[in-house]
């Protein structure tokens, strides 16, 4: 029996309650302000979506790669605070300036490009972004003095206002992690020696705000947590006392009986055992399912728990169902709720070799989202 509105035949389901709810739970546990990271579109859910559900759930300032999802964010309506820390080489900062828009700087460039995009009458804000072991963007240690000099001097001069300080932290382990936070901590007390009073200090995500208290500060910056799914191999989404916000389903768009050694999908990777029912689902590669999950990406039909059969190809994939008795339109989830008896989005990440991260990141434009409030 299909559910889905007429006409449809592929939607991820976004629960903003549920993004929401997170956030309040993710405030409880750690304690401190929030930053709702809603980069790559809302990892998936949609970004201005995800940001006015996370403010509703307590969170303080919104978290993005770069400034034109910023701007996209300001178009939305979101007026909070929000922070980009990923510039093209020789970025210009003028109209992040202008729409309030807050700048990660690793660099003496960066932070030049900044001052010069400020004035007295409205100075960059600014995240100074450091490098504590993880080998990705912020300033070297060897640059740290020079940088922290420097921003003191364009905030003197009221160019800029730093307000903050963070690095990212790699979650190898609790040593490295700690071992980041004792370098990270150093490189405050130096920023403070030069001068610099920032308010906000963060290195944690989801996986050390939760696992490490040590690394919460005063601020943490929280992405796959708001939409309910767990970093941890060993602990669920409900462990964690999260809500997975988004579902992925489409409507059977064929059924098929067929006899023993009928060849599914491309290459024939599979063929039937015996006299069995395929039902052909319309969603590929090309919205996102992970050609690696062929043969393995689990999906919920029918009320039984059934694998992809072969191949997924760009736009569809097939389902051997056996002898259950499925029909055109019925409902197929791929993933959502676990608790609802549905695959969740770890279980696709373990059939395709990945994490749960890209399986709701890489869902493609061409399937609509819908928003559903509880």
């Amino acid at each position: 029996m299909s559910t889905l509105p007429a006409g449809v035949m592929r939607e991820a389901i976004i629960d903003v309650e549920a993004i929401t709810d997170n956030v309040r739970q993710l405030r409880r546990l750690t304690g401190v302000e929030v930053i709702a990271v809603v980069k790559a579109d809302g990892y998936g859910h949609g970004a201005a979506r995800s940001a006015a559900a996370a403010l509703a759930g307590g969170a303080t300032r919104i978290g993005v790669a770069d400034i034109a999802e910023a701007l996209a964010l300001r178009r939305a309506g979101i007026d909070a605070p929000i922070l980009a820390w990923l510039h093209a080489p020789g970025a210009s900062f003028g109209e992040a300036v202008e729409r309030g828009i807050e700048l990660g700087v690793s660099n003496l460039d960066q932070l030049n490009a900044a001052a010069a995009a400020g004035s007295g009458d409205r100075p960059a804000v600014l995240h100074l972004k450091l490098e504590t072991g993880l080998g990705r963007n912020g300033a070297s240690p060897a640059d740290y003095a020079a940088l922290f000099a420097e921003a003191a001097r364009w905030e003197r001069l009221g160019r800029v206002r730093v307000i903050g300080i963070f690095s990212h932290l790699s979650n190898a382990s609790a040593q490295d992690d700690l071992a980041a936070l004792a370098r990270f901590e150093d490189a405050v007390a130096a920023a403070s020696a030069a001068g610099l009073t920032p308010r906000l200090r963060h290195i944690a995500a989801t996986h050390a705000a939760i696992a490490l208290p040590q690394t919460r500060l005063n601020c943490v910056r929280i992405g796959i947590g708001i939409y309910g799914l767990s970093p941890f191999d060993d602990r669920s989404s409900a462990d964690l006392g999260l809500r997975p916000a988004m579902t992925l389903r489409a409507a059977v768009a064929a059924v098929r009986r067929v006899g023993a050694g009928q060849g599914v999908s491309y290459g024939y990777d599979y063929r039937t055992n015996g006299d069995t029912t395929l039902a052909l689902v319309p969603l590929g590669y090309a919205d996102g399912v992970p050609r690696q999950a062929s043969g393995a990406g689990p999906v919920r039909i029918a009320g039984g728990r059934h694998s992809v059969a072969g191949r997924i190809a760009m736009d569809q994939f097939v389902v051997d169902v056996g002898d259950a008795e499925v029909h055109v339109g019925d409902e197929v989830v791929l993933f959502g709720d676990p608790t609802l008896g549905v695959p969740s989005a770890t279980d696709w990440a373990d059939a395709a070799g990945t994490i749960n991260y890209e399986i709701v990141t890489r869902i493609g434009a061409r399937v609509p989202r819908r928003d559903i409030e509880r």
